[in-house]
């Protein structure tokens, strides 16, 4: 696929946020955090030429043919009206939230990328994606996520009823590393989406490698000219990237 690159007007910026993992670990909490979320977009919303959300947003969703999760309304509000005013939003999908399909294109006019992609801003190549099933190890969750994104068992999960599927959901979540409110610990050289990033650079050339998913905001050298950029996430941070037109940093929201 051609890389269209793209020009940033003078003054505005691309932002990048991730694991929001909305839902977890419960309603109280995650509410708070949704409407931290909205403030910090509400801040960058003027700045902002496109706004990249990459991956576990949700701590769980799935599109059933007439049903979505319940909940989060806030943050889809300010997502319509951000995409109403012109603004361009990007979404990934991530481990949690992989069962997305075409509810966040046909209601808010936001796409929706299911793998690392390539894109080039201001000459700048960038490689961005959730991170999921990336670099080396973990071979049990490589299985497993090819078994969840296959079609069959996403038809499998939509044949059950909407309250079923939901407490499947909900109990699963309850499991996961995000919900046991513990940071998670630098791995020095075997940070495996670190090695990752080095892999692909040897391949091919990328100026900055944006990832989530890790839960650990990282601003790491992959080579000389080329960084690999992790945005944390919001249960135990309130982290995110922006590019400038000129260079990537990481910040913190509040």
């Amino acid at each position: 696929m051609t890389l269209l690159p793209i020009k940033i007007p003078a003054g505005k910026k691309i932002f990048f946020a991730s694991d929001f993992h909305l839902g977890a670990p419960n309603h109280a909490t995650s509410l708070e955090r949704e409407r931290k979320i909205i403030k910090w977009l509400e801040k960058i919303e003027n700045e902002s030429e496109i706004i990249f959300l990459v991956g576990d947003i949700f701590d769980f969703w799935f599109e059933y043919k007439y049903v979505i999760p319940k909940g989060f309304i806030r943050l889809q509000g300010k997502l319509i009206e951000l995409t109403d005013k012109g603004k361009k939003i990007i979404l990934f999908s991530g481990n949690h939230d992989m069962w997305m399909k075409n509810y966040f294109l046909q209601e808010m006019n936001i796409p929706v990328y299911h793998k690392p992609t390539a894109f080039i801003f201001n000459e700048k190549k960038f490689l961005i994606g959730h991170g999921d099933g990336l670099g080396p190890g973990d071979k049990k969750y490589k299985i497993l996520k090819n078994f969840f994104r296959n079609g069959f068992c996403r038809w499998l999960f939509g044949v059950f009823p909407s309250s079923i599927g939901m407490y499947i959901a909900q109990t699963w979540s309850r499991k996961s590393r995000i919900n046991n409110s513990k940071k998670e610990e630098f791995l020095g050289d075997n940070e495996w989406l670190w090695i990752y990033c080095k892999e692909m650079e040897k391949k091919q050339h990328h100026d900055y490698y944006i990832f989530g998913h890790r839960h650990l905001p990282l601003d790491l050298e992959v080579s000389s000219t080329s960084r690999y950029i992790n945005l944390g996430e919001w249960v135990n941070y309130t982290s995110y990237a922006e590019f400038d037109g000129e260079k990537v940093s990481l910040l913190s929201f509040e």
